[in-house]
């Protein structure tokens, strides 16, 4: 199992936000670039980034930024937020992310991941499915439609999708803990699972590492990062002392 450290991207900063409120974010780097540089100092073999100004306004905002740490660590980088068709995908790839994340377009659009998967294979192409109360929200975050995530995630997995990156943002930034229950009914599909929302403390990694079995065989870390109670490097060292991908 792996742990990867979260960047997300608003007006050029590193911020992170509550329950996915672009008004409850809180700045904790200037350079996210520099951000980037510590995860991989700290043992990161990989590095998730949400261009959230992307994410509300569909289009590539943070451009410069992604490509910026891309070149500067020599780690993957998965990238999300406004992702919609695909020529953004193509044009991320070129930004040299290793892995392209899709959200709202896999409810509005499915036909489009059936086209990624596709044209740049499987193993590129992440959904991410971020769940209220058991339903998919969208556009950021901020709405909430009647598709419940059983349901999209079979549908996408019949386009020949193999990962899914689960969020509860109830829990997003919150520090409650990840949401086990909705792991485990998301796990019964048989798609790879990365594991995102709540993740507070060591002791989260090594029950998320029960699942592994199960498909969830990474963890993304957002607000603990900036707490006394996660160690980065502690957690990485935990969550590889078992299987790999």
């Amino acid at each position: 199992m792996i742990v990867i450290p979260a960047i997300d991207i608003k007006n050029g900063k590193s911020v992170r936000l509550k329950q996915g409120k672009f008004d409850a974010a809180t700045v904790h780097s200037d350079n996210p670039v520099e951000t980037a540089k510590l995860w991989q100092q700290k043992g990161a073999k990989r590095i998730h980034v949400v261009d959230l100004d992307g994410a509300l306004k569909g289009e590539r905002v943070n451009k410069n930024l992604i490509s910026e740490i891309c070149r500067t660590v020599n780690i993957p980088v998965e990238i999300g937020g406004g992702i919609r068709n695909l020529d953004s995908i193509k044009e991320l790839f070129d930004l040299g992310a290793s892995f392209a994340i899709l959200g709202t377009v896999a409810v509005e659009k499915p036909e489009i991941v059936k086209e990624a998967v596709e044209k740049f294979g499987a193993d590129k192409i992440i959904v991410a499915i971020d769940a209220k109360n058991g339903y998919v929200a969208t556009k950021g975050w901020v709405d909430v439609t009647s598709v419940k995530v059983e349901d999209l995630a079979l549908k996408l997995k019949s386009f020949g999708l193999k990962e899914v990156l689960y969020t509860d943002i109830s829990r997003d930034g919150m520090l409650t803990g990840p949401d086990f229950d909705g792991l485990k009914t998301l796990a019964k599909t048989g798609l790879k699972i990365i594991a995102s929302g709540g993740v507070k403390s060591n002791e989260d990694i090594i029950k998320l590492k029960e699942l592994e079995s199960g498909g969830v065989y990474a963890a993304i870390v957002g607000a603990a990062l900036y707490t006394d109670n996660f160690d980065l490097s502690k957690a990485i060292r935990t969550a590889s002392e078992t299987g790999k991908r």
